[in-house]
């Protein structure tokens, strides 16, 4: 069967997304813009436009698109704005952050991610985006963004990542214990770090930011 994507993208955008409550038309833009298919493994291309998620390499998947319209709302960014990424994962949402902000520097801690991401950027409209390899525990951007994103759950939010939002800055993350977990956007208010729960849901851990395992005697 020969899918035509322009139309299931749009048919994605406008009947599985927009009715999410995604309604920043600069997100939606957005995402009718990114080939999402151009960045699923080959092998689920035909799903790309399904509303589940969709496995990568190191047990590491690409959200749901509505979860990605929610999370890129959350982090209402302007054309201007700078933004950090943790996980690069495909490289999807990477590519909807560089239509949407000025600058975007994403990270990820497994190299194939990295090159793979890296190639699809090269030319085209994704001057704007720099991929580096980095552990986010470990990691010194030695610059303040307008906005970072987690594109996988974590347990609970490293502390250091929040003195990285500038201040009126925008944090989101999925925290907590599969299946409990809770989409989450803190804003930096003059120093002051204040946590707004948007809604629940389940998202695989990030690498190193999943529960530490508890051994019974």
């Amino acid at each position: 069967m020969v899918i035509d994507f322009e139309q299931a993208r749009f048919a994605m955008v406008e009947q599985q997304v927009r009715p999410y409550e995604v309604l920043d038309l600069r997100v939606l833009e957005a995402m009718t813009k990114v080939k999402r298919e151009d960045f699923v493994p080959a092998r689920h291309r035909k799903l790309a436009f399904a509303d589940m998620a969709l496995p990568l390499e190191h047990g590491e998947s690409m959200m749901k698109p509505t979860l990605e319209g929610r999370m890129l709302q959350a982090l209402d960014l302007a054309p201007e704005d700078s933004v950090l990424e943790i996980g690069t994962g495909s490289g999807f949402i990477t590519a909807c952050l560089g239509h949407l902000a000025r600058a975007v520097v994403s990270i990820d801690i497994h190299a194939d991610f990295v090159e793979r991401a890296r190639s699809r950027f090269v030319g085209g409209d994704y001057a704007n985006i720099n991929v580096q390899q980095a552990d986010v525990a470990t990691f010194a951007p030695g610059r303040q963004f307008d906005a970072v994103c987690f594109t996988g759950a974590v347990v609970d939010l490293p502390e250091h990542v929040l003195g990285w939002l500038r201040p009126g800055g925008r944090l989101f993350a999925v925290r907590g214990l599969a299946p409990a977990q809770e989409a989450v956007r803190w804003l930096n208010q003059d120093g002051r770090s204040e946590a707004l729960s948007l809604f629940e849901t389940e998202l695989p851990y990030l690498a190193g930011l999943s529960p530490v395992a508890r051994f019974a005697l």
